[in-house]
């Protein structure tokens, strides 16, 4: 079905918008959340609240691209939801991911909202400027936080390309980010 219609089905409070959007995008949504999560049951419950969530913000939301939307919404519930274990579970993958990360940007939890949209400007433009391959690869580890091994696999990539990949592209996004007047 096509988002559009789907879209029409939450504006009508069709409770066959959440079906069909399980349909199209559940694979997705639980991809996003495990690779948060590492886990198949934390991963499904983080889905279904995504459904909800959905289901709450639409209306008055309507969004340009649903699937960019609920993967928004999995991402960040997925991300709470680890938060909040995170004191007695370690994810090994997404604290790695971060810290490499690190390295380019500082910790922007009591950055002013103005500094955050600098920054996402920043960030849109820096991949704007990336290779189609060098994006994919830097959005998957550090969007996604997909392992370096799922990546190259998925790419057809050995992972020390990866690996060399994910090097140079954030030394290039410090080096961006310094251009843009970002400290780091």
């Amino acid at each position: 079905m096509e988002d559009s219609r789907i879209l029409e089905l939450y504006w009508e409070r069709s409770e066959e918008a959440i079906t069909e959007t399980q349909t199209k995008y559940g694979r997705y949504c639980h991809r996003i959340a495990k690779n948060i999560l590492n886990s198949d049951e934390d991963a499904e419950e983080c889905v279904n609240d995504t459904y909800v969530r959905a289901w709450n913000c639409m209306p008055p939301e309507r969004p340009n691209k649903l699937g960019m939307f609920l993967g928004r919404i999995t991402r960040n519930l997925a991300i709470d939801r680890y938060d909040a274990r995170r004191a007695h579970k370690r994810n090994g993958n997404m604290e790695l991911a971060l810290d490499e990360l690190g390295e380019c940007i500082s910790d922007s939890a009591d950055m002013p909202v103005s500094d955050e949209i600098v920054l996402k400007n920043a960030i849109d433009g820096f991949l704007e400027g990336l290779g189609r391959t060098a994006r994919i690869v830097f959005m998957r580890r550090y969007w996604y936080l997909c392992s370096v091994s799922d990546i190259a696999r998925s790419l057809g990539m050995s992972e020390s390309n990866v690996k060399v990949t994910l090097m140079r592209t954030r030394r290039k996004f410090a080096e961006h980010l310094a251009k843009e007047g970002i400290s780091i």
